[in-house]
């Protein structure tokens, strides 16, 4: 891929970022490359423009971003119609889905510019809340949906059904359904496993189940999973990507899967997925 035009999107509240903004912009323009700015990072940088993220999106042919992972989900939240391909620049440390430190930002670059840069499709999560309410519009998500009890130390019940069959009740603190992304993110810290980004399957995992059998489940990600809150004292919540919370009735059943839509994210020619899960989780054989 040879980019001619990049789309410019930072967390505009990491320090340094503005700084950070302009001298990538610049390394860009160095390369002969248009570069259009979503309208919150060119005021940081001291420029002037008016678009949105979505329809950055649809103007440019490659998104690159300045933060961390959480500034990625943020920014796949917002990408409307047009899903162009993503590539992070990380602000802090190195995290699962950033391909690169600040530091190296002009390596990046010139990645880039030479369209050495490789992709990965990376599967989303169509969520879909069904109760008693008008058509709820469905909500995507790059990493998971989570199913909590808010902040009572309570446990809930979450009937789980995968493609119509009943798979078990779990009586658990909540319930993650996360794709392969995902698999590095909440649902690894409660003890699921780690899924290779192109692994074609969803992991349901508990979070603290109160049934030691409980365990993570792993299903194709041709699946249709319907989740249930059948809690009928305490309220339970759905949190696709870490975004606002949303109570679930008593009589709704929360549907996901996958979504039609796939992001591709970037990454350096040398910076594998096994490479970086190497270095986060400091791997034996992570110097090789």
């Amino acid at each position: 891929m040879h980019p001619k035009t990049i789309g410019l999107i930072a967390h505009t509240g990491k320090p340094g970022v503005a700084e950070l903004v302009n001298s990538v912009a610049d390394e860009f323009s160095r390369h002969s490359m248009s570069v259009l700015m979503e309208r919150e990072t060119a005021a940081l940088g001291g420029r002037k423009s008016n678009l949105t993220i979505s329809e950055l999106s649809a103007k440019a042919d490659l998104l690159v971003v300045l933060g961390g992972d959480g500034t990625i989900l943020n920014v796949a939240d917002q990408l409307g119609d047009v899903f162009k391909p993503v590539f992070g620049i990380n602000v802090g440390s190195l995290g699962f889905l950033t391909c690169v430190s600040s530091l190296a930002f002009r390596e990046a670059v010139e990645c880039i510019a030479k369209g050495t840069i490789t992709f990965s499709q990376r599967a989303l999560l169509e969520v879909m809340i069904k109760d008693s309410q008008p058509a709820r519009q469905a909500m995507l998500a790059l990493n998971d949906a989570v199913f909590s009890r808010g902040e009572l130390s309570r446990l809930i019940r979450l009937q789980t059904r995968v493609n119509g069959e009943a798979l078990t009740e779990f009586n658990a603190d909540g319930l993650i359904v996360a794709t392969p992304t995902g698999s590095t993110a909440y649902s690894l810290s409660a003890g699921g496993p780690i899924l290779e980004p192109e692994s074609g399957v969803f992991v349901i995992t508990p979070i603290c189940p109160h049934v030691l059998t409980n365990r993570s489940i792993i299903v194709s990600d041709n699946s249709l999973i319907e989740v249930a809150a059948i809690e009928r004292d305490y309220p339970v919540y759905l949190t696709v990507d870490g975004r606002e919370p949303v109570r679930i009735a008593r009589d709704a059943v929360v549907a996901i899967r996958k979504a039609k839509k796939t992001l591709q994210l970037a990454a350096m020619p040398d910076m594998s997925f096994f490479t970086v899960v190497r270095q986060k989780l400091k791997w034996s054989g992570s110097n090789v």
